[in-house]
């Protein structure tokens, strides 16, 4: 059975904001709808069930202060508030109306996905796992994987299948990224067994894996060659679910 992708919720009244923010937030897994201000978020919860929303403060008609009052009194969804205010009133004021975080205007997308991250880690305890050898989705350089499906997921959201001993190379790069690996090590690792003399097979597949992420041993970013050591994934590793 699929598990459904994390519902969020991005709710500001800067077009240009809510878009490049579910724009990032989709390309990192989730399933990122907007909404432009209070009443458009009411139309859009009448059919969805958010698992996190993320409010701005600052709206049109009712506020972010007021859609969290509201949002408490009949539901426990969890809400990251935005502001552009520097006044500390406004951050204590949104958490005791029931604000799970807060985070100030310009922001980092990084910052506000860590925090999304936490929010749910929190209230949706067993549901996320922190480790990377764990966790179905997880995420390096512009590319996702997907353990259950087994397919890499770039960052238009087209899938590419991997065969069987792509998929348990680039699991052993993803378990230990920024490390060096050398051939024996990738061999032991892959197989359960030390290579045979002068075999040269983790080379083939390292050659194979880099092809389905769009790279060639001349210009690969990702997984680079350490001359006289063997290959290392430069990319940090990033759990999604």
């Amino acid at each position: 059975m699929t598990t459904p992708p994390v519902t969020l919720i991005v709710v500001d009244d800067d077009p240009e904001i809510r878009e490049l923010l579910a724009d990032y937030l989709s390309r990192h897994g989730y399933r990122a709808l907007t909404a432009e201000d209070a009443q458009a978020l009411g139309e859009l919860l009448v059919e969805e069930t958010p698992d996190l929303l993320v409010v701005d403060l600052m709206l049109p008609g009712d506020d972010g202060f007021t859609i969290c009052r509201d949002l408490r009194r009949k539901s426990d969804v969890p809400i990251i508030m935005l502001t552009a205010s520097a006044d500390e009133t406004d951050r204590i004021l949104g958490l005791e109306l029931g604000a799970d975080d807060y985070l100030g205007k310009p922001f980092n997308p990084r910052e506000l996905l860590a925090r999304i991250k936490a929010v749910l880690r929190r209230t949706r305890p067993g549901q996320v796992s922190l480790d990377p050898a764990e966790a179905r989705l997880v995420a390096f350089g512009d590319w996702r994987l997907d353990r259950l499906t087994r397919a890499l997921i770039d960052s238009a959201g087209e899938q590419i299948p991997l065969s069987g001993a792509d998929f348990q190379l680039l699991q052993v790069f993803l378990a230990r990224p920024e490390q060096v690996l050398s051939r024996d090590d990738l061999y032991v690792l892959t197989r359960g067994r030390p290579s045979p003399p002068l075999d040269r097979s983790i080379d083939v597949h390292v050659c194979r894996l880099r092809q389905r992420l769009g790279e060639d041993a001349q210009h690969s970013q990702l997984i680079r060659t350490v001359r006289g050591a063997g290959y290392v994934l430069t990319a940090r590793v990033e759990v999604l679910s």
